[in-house]
């Protein structure tokens, strides 16, 4: 066991001994080959990280949330309603992915730790896993990079003793390392759909009952509507893991601002929470209540229209040129990519103002999904919602031909073939991005499925490439979607970090 602490502290520094704790493409590989399974020790191994760390969960006061689709934006805003609700509370945000620093994922207040916080952090993690034993043999003695990271989210949030933590899953939910925390204060499952089924099942009963393992004994267990099979499934988990109540949660009316489910179910989250934690919380009297919040607080309303979830559903205009317009959104499953498109082929935003007027700018899809996605299904969801767009507007353009240009590129952040330090992924096979096998799969499928296409299909190695490619035509809407990583890149690459990132940009 190593018992001699790194000695420098810079954030660099953080990122590059994070970094080290990725697992690298070739074990990905073989645990894909041998059929991925979830790990039956996750949750003793992080509860041992935990003692090593000597943290306790419970004074966190933790809002936990999962699902396929909008638990991050979920997230987001429910930090932001209970900002606007109790300005004087201190409240911390762990999400995942990140965009374009590794820092995003640990938030005060809405604000990500500044450098030398994170830095300062994470070292002192770092130190104490260092000079501590696990108790079991098998155990790895220093966690992966996700568990590090939730176990440095615990660590701080601790230290800086918040008021209330909103904790969103990883992956899935019974297993993730966030599913520590043994009574939240409330629990939330957003959409389910499709998504990580080599390790949570092929059906959606089986991905529900993985979300629903963060349900706790006493604990109020939340879900928005379902498909009937996930609804089943999750109140079997409600009823199992014996929570207070199981109430499924109806999206916001439209007149409201972001009146979705995602909303929606960030006001209940927030309102059950005060209720439970709140004294001075007037709107309801019974915790235990399963009746919804009705009518909105200002409070209420204020947080969600300040709420600022960058790189889903925005747009962008370009740093350097001004004709150029980025639409940026991580959609990374099917269901959120016929959101994606539901939102980008519509008048103002990817179609005219006038949806029935030829006078638009050229528009180019830049695409990627992560290996293990399929490119085909992607592609289809996307072609066919355009489609069912452009018919709803009366627009008279083709889906074959509503983008001028396609490309496909890989995640890997410059032309010189290197990664941003915060981008850095390990789980890339390098010989599958020096061949862009996964790019040149997805070039396969858009030209099986649009056979007649008048506009360029481009295969590019990085990032970077794929931006500069987009700036050779003018006057350009750009989107770009497919994958959180690819969007954070274009971010990076781009010089469009400070009016993507910033909520006052």
């Amino acid at each position: 066991m190593s018992t001699t602490p790194i000695p420098t502290r810079t954030y660099r520094d953080a990122i590059d001994a994070l970094n080290s704790l990725q697992t690298n493409a070739a074990i990905l590989e073989a645990v894909r080959a041998a059929g991925s399974k979830l790990n039956p020790n996750a949750i003793p191994e992080m509860i041992d990280y935990l003692r090593r760390v000597g943290l306790k969960l419970n004074n966190l006061n933790v809002i936990h949330i999962t699902g396929t689709k909008g638990k991050g934006s979920t997230s987001a805003f429910t930090d932001s309603i209970l900002r606007a609700a109790r300005p004087g509370w201190k409240t911390g945000l762990y999400t995942s992915p990140h965009l374009v620093a590794v820092r995003e994922r640990i938030r005060i207040n809405g604000e990500p730790l500044s450098e030398e916080e994170f830095a300062r952090n994470f070292f002192e993690v770092w130190n104490l896993l260092q000079n501590t034993k696990c108790e079991a043999a098998t155990t790895p003695f220093m966690p992966n990079y996700f568990r590090y990271l939730t176990l440095m989210a615990f660590y701080t949030f601790y230290q800086l003793k918040v008021d209330a933590t909103i904790l969103e899953v990883g992956i899935g939910g019974r297993s993730d390392s966030t599913n520590i925390v043994p009574k939240p204060v409330v629990t939330g499952v957003t959409a389910l759909g499709y998504d990580h089924t080599r390790l949570l099942g092929e059906k959606l009963s089986q991905i529900a009952n993985q979300k629903g393992g963060i349900y706790k004994e006493g604990v109020p267990a939340l879900t928005v509507q379902q498909p009937e099979e996930g609804i089943l499934e999750l109140g079997v988990c409600a009823v199992e893991q014996r929570a207070s109540q199981f109430t499924v949660i109806d999206a916001l009316p439209s007149t409201i601002p972001l009146g979705k489910s995602n909303a929606g179910l960030a006001v209940q989250l927030v309102h059950t929470f005060l209720s439970i934690k709140d004294q001075s919380y007037s709107p309801i009297s019974d915790p235990n209540t399963s009746e919804p919040l009705r009518f909105l607080p200002t409070s209420f309303m204020d947080g969600l229209k300040n709420a600022h979830w960058p790189g889903r559903c925005q747009t962008i205009p370009d740093s350097k040129l001004e004709a150029m317009t980025w639409f940026l959104d991580g959609a990374h499953t099917q269901e959120s990519l016929a959101c994606c498109l539901e939102w980008f082929v519509s008048p103002a935003v990817g179609l005219p103002v006038s949806p029935v007027s030829d006078d638009h700018p050229p528009r180019v899809l830049i695409f990627n999904c992560t290996s293990g996605r399929s490119g085909d299904a992607f592609l289809t969801a996307i072609l066919e919602k355009v489609e069912e767009q452009l018919a709803i507007h009366g627009s008279l353009e083709k889906k074959e031909d509503f983008f001028a240009k396609v490309i496909f590129c890989s995640n890997v952040t410059y032309a010189s073939g290197n990664f941003k330090g915060d981008l850095t992924s390990a789980a890339i096979s390098t010989t599958d991005n020096l061949n862009l096998k996964t790019q040149r799969e997805i070039e396969a499928a858009w030209n099986k499925l649009v056979l007649t296409y008048s506009g360029t299909v481009h295969v590019l190695p990085s990032i970077e490439d794929a931006v500069e490619e987009a700036r050779k035509t003018l006057n350009v809407s750009v989107l770009v979607t497919g994958s959180l990583h690819l969007v954070g890149g274009v971010i990076e690459v781009a010089g469009l970090a400070d009016r993507a990132l910033s909520p006052k940009a």
